[in-house]
């Protein structure tokens, strides 16, 4: 099964393209078309009342969210494989990066059913007013800010090592590589700043992150459009000399 597996890394990369763009997509979707739609900011009654008038949509959000972070653990694999003839153990720091960072999203992606039951019916929710039910709700709203910022902390992790094997495997342009380690340090800087000093992240957001869109949106069509060079991919594996890179030579120099 391996073996017939690791004999198409075209086929491979076209799909972790294609579950990366769904990905993205209801990614985008949830934040722009949704939150940023309903959630006002500072404004715990009004948040209340447009999710209370748009409940459908709201967990339809987050289904499609908790729904897309299983798709996330796929694309997690694949790019192991694809990644892992270039230098295992930095594939499977990538790999595991990235699960924590998925883990951490999947308890952040919980807080914001909590909004759903404090604006629900149930008979015990009558010992609360109603602005004191609006103000928890929102509450875990913003908590689900910070807890998506701490897993792109660990995000931002696999964005720099998947941008150096990408550059040192010479199987997709260098540029993308370059805009993957980019999109990695924008990451880390933008939640090291939303977790250490909100008011940086506030005067960099959302300006920090279209560096990340756009290298994310790159790799992502070019595994969908272009694939690998399934040979290259396997002479590598064989072992073959991969691409003089100043990385390569590097490593070459420092070799005992």
């Amino acid at each position: 099964m391996q073996q017939r597996i690791e004999a198409s890394p075209a086929l491979l990369a076209r799909l972790a393209g294609v579950l990366y763009l769904v990905i993205i997509a209801i990614g985008v979707f949830g934040q722009v078309v949704v939150r940023d739609r309903l959630v006002v900011a500072g404004n715990a009654d009004a948040t209340a009342a447009n999710v209370l008038a748009n409940e459908t949509l709201w967990r339809l959000s987050v289904s499609g969210e908790l729904g897309y972070l299983a798709l996330a653990v796929v694309v997690n694999l694949l790019m192991y494989v694809l990644f892992r003839p270039v230098s295992r153990n930095l594939a499977l720091l990538g790999l595991s990066f990235n699960l924590v960072s998925v883990s951490v999203e999947v308890v952040a992606r919980f807080t914001l059913l909590a909004p759903l039951v404090f604006l629900g019916k149930a008979p015990y929710l009558q010992a609360f007013e109603p602005q004191q039910l609006h103000a928890l709700a929102y509450a875990f709203i913003r908590l689900h800010v910070y807890g998506f910022g701490l897993s792109l902390i660990f995000f931002g992790c696999v964005c720099l090592a998947w941008g150096y094997l990408i550059r040192r495997s010479g199987l997709f342009p260098a540029v993308i590589g370059w805009l993957m380690q980019v999109a990695g340090v924008c990451y880390l800087v933008n939640s090291i700043a939303l977790l250490a000093a909100p008011a940086v992240a506030a005067a960099l957001f959302p300006a920090i992150l279209l560096p990340p869109l756009v290298a994310e949106v790159s790799f992502c069509l070019w595994l969908l459009l272009k694939g690998i060079d399934s040979r290259r991919w396997h002479a590598i594996a064989r072992g073959e000399a991969l691409p003089p890179t100043w990385t390569a030579r590097l490593e070459t120099w420092s070799a005992p």
